[in-house]
């Protein structure tokens, strides 16, 4: 049986040194970024970066999409989240 998206994103929490959550929630501002150190996305630029731009960045850098500016900003779907564990090396029970 395939995992579904709450043990997706619960490994890529442990997989960022972030806590899993008993409960269904999308990545926090902070999670994003955590997700974006491990994938090496540099984030630094005017400010403090938005959620849309870190899942921009990071879709960019796990190849879902060719470049930030072609990305969707919208949360993650479960098909983006295992690409995202897999590019972090986080690992799941099925």
């Amino acid at each position: 049986m395939s995992p579904t998206v709450q043990e997706v994103r619960n490994a890529i929490r442990v997989a960022t040194d972030r806590f899993e959550r008993e409960v269904e929630a999308s990545f926090t501002k902070e999670e994003l970024q955590a997700i974006c150190e491990g994938l090496e996305v540099d984030i630094n630029g005017t400010g403090r970066p938005s959620k849309t731009r870190m899942r921009r960045l990071i879709r960019a850098q796990v190849g879902i999409a060719e470049s930030p500016e072609t990305a969707d900003d919208s949360t993650f779907r479960k098909a983006d989240l295992q690409t995202i564990a897999e590019a972090i090396g986080a690992s799941f029970e099925s």
